[in-house]
């Protein structure tokens, strides 16, 4: 997944004053009003053709306004919007992300908006709502599955489980198979004599360093916590947290089911190459991946739920949404582009195209029918959607944070700092970041 990098707020950022929006007309005493061009901002080129699709027919239900749709790098998104905000030129309607979102927001960037709430996913709705405001349209969410490769469980002789489980005493069925699907080089399997963990020809899983896909979701379904509460402290450097980053390495260096981290951890990993190559049977990842995963797998492609822990089931659901400006020289049009943007024709429109799951409740099909025809049944993430579910972090740093985050992980997953050091020594560094 794209790696979120710091933002550098000038000082002059703090003094953007909120923009508070009022449903008038255009007040201009008559006359013929003037076209009004929005630029709406986002980063990926794929969503861009769907979106031309919709601005369209947002442009001809509202005549008197144009969209120019500007796509970005991603890696050059948000160090523009950051300058583009201290400039006071940002874009009218634009991205945002939860991990993102504490830092504009506490600064006045964004607008409020008004929106039913109970029609879109909770979690979506959570993770842009501010002092009990909400700051972003909800656009989509994306869920954390399971990839897995079914010419290997064939070829082994494994079928997926109903349901998968884990346990931090290694108990469980995700562990047992797993060692089914690890084989070295000379076709032995993990607890049998004489296997080799330096030749391992196939791993049953991959454990890594991946905050969205792997550690979080240990931590969660194992009753730890991430944040004491949304703006608030990070805590998981408690028992339960520890536990379940003790058996995210355990996979790795006493079961020896997953690749070792000189292979996989950021940024010189190359983990999703091993899955696609065929050389990692069950891979955690976001659906966002499916476009990018789905073309180079050269075997079927299955799609499960992730297991559950003591805890149960709990999985990062990741999102966007259609943020406003506050400073926009349009606001009203703004405010109708970012509402409309909301509702069910776009928001359809993204799904059926298999681009996202939309944010809005009962439109899931048409993204589930998108990969159905590709041959791929995806509605283990649908399932899992209507579960238990917790975003990213919501609390400022987290951005400055993350290669930090990384760093200490780094070190866990190569052991050089055992979980409960390397939770305390990130927790402390977290904390700190906090403003």
């Amino acid at each position: 997944m794209p790696k979120n990098p710091p933002i550098r707020w000038a000082g002059a950022l703090l003094g953007v004053a909120m923009l508070t929006l009022t449903a008038c007309g255009s007040g201009d005493g008559g006359g013929e009003s003037e076209k009004v061009t929005l630029t709406y901002r986002l980063w990926d080129d794929q969503q861009k053709v769907g979106y031309e699709k919709v601005m369209a027919a947002f442009e001809q239900a509202n005549p008197d306004i144009d969209v120019t749709i500007e796509l970005l790098p991603y890696d050059q998104y948000w160090t523009k919007l950051t300058a583009d905000a201290v400039a006071g030129t940002a874009p009218d309607v634009f991205w945002m992300t939860p991990t993102q979102f504490p830092e504009y927001v506490t600064k006045g960037v964004l607008a409020p908006v008004q929106a039913d709430t109970a029609k879109y996913h909770k979690t979506v709705v959570d993770s842009f709502t501010y002092e009990g405001k909400l700051y972003g349209v909800p656009k989509d969410w994306g869920i954390v599955g399971l990839l897995y490769n079914k010419d290997l469980f064939e070829a082994a002789g494994v079928e997926m489980p109903e349901k998968l489980t884990w346990s931090p005493d290694g108990s469980g069925t995700l562990l047992e198979v797993a060692r089914k699907l690890t084989v070295d080089e000379a076709g032995k399997h993990p607890g049998e004599d004489g296997f080799d963990p330096g030749k391992v020809k196939t791993y049953g899983f991959a454990s890594w360093n991946h905050y969205q896909t792997q550690w979080m979701n240990w931590v969660a379904s194992n009753g730890g916590k991430l944040v004491d509460r949304p703006f608030g402290k990070y805590t998981f450097n408690d028992p339960a947290s520890v536990q379940a980053l003790q058996f995210a390495v355990d996979l790795v260096d006493k079961y020896h089911v997953s690749p070792p981290a000189t292979q996989t951890n950021p940024p010189t990993g190359k983990v999703t190459d091993m899955f696609t190559a065929g050389e990692v049977a069950m891979f955690p990842a976001n659906n966002a991946l499916l476009p990018f995963v789905a073309p180079e797998s050269t075997f079927e492609l299955g799609v499960a739920a992730m297991p559950e822990g003591p805890a149960g089931r709990s999985v990062n659901l990741n999102c966007l949404a259609e943020a406003v400006y506050a400073n926009s020289d349009h606001p009203e049009e703004a405010m109708k582009l970012a509402a409309y943007l909301g509702t069910e024709a776009p928001q359809k429109t993204m799904a059926d195209g298999g681009y996202v799951f939309p944010a809005l409740n009962g439109l899931e099909q048409g993204y589930v029918d998108h990969w159905k025809a590709k041959g791929l049944d995806v509605t283990p993430f649908v399932e899992e959607a209507a579960g238990t579910t917790f975003p990213l972090p919501i609390t400022t740093g987290f951005t400055g944070f993350e290669t930090k985050l990384n760093q200490i992980f780094n070190q866990m997953y190569l052991g050089e700092l055992t979980p409960q050091e390397a939770a305390d020594q990130a927790v402390t560094e977290g904390n700190a970041s906090i403003e």
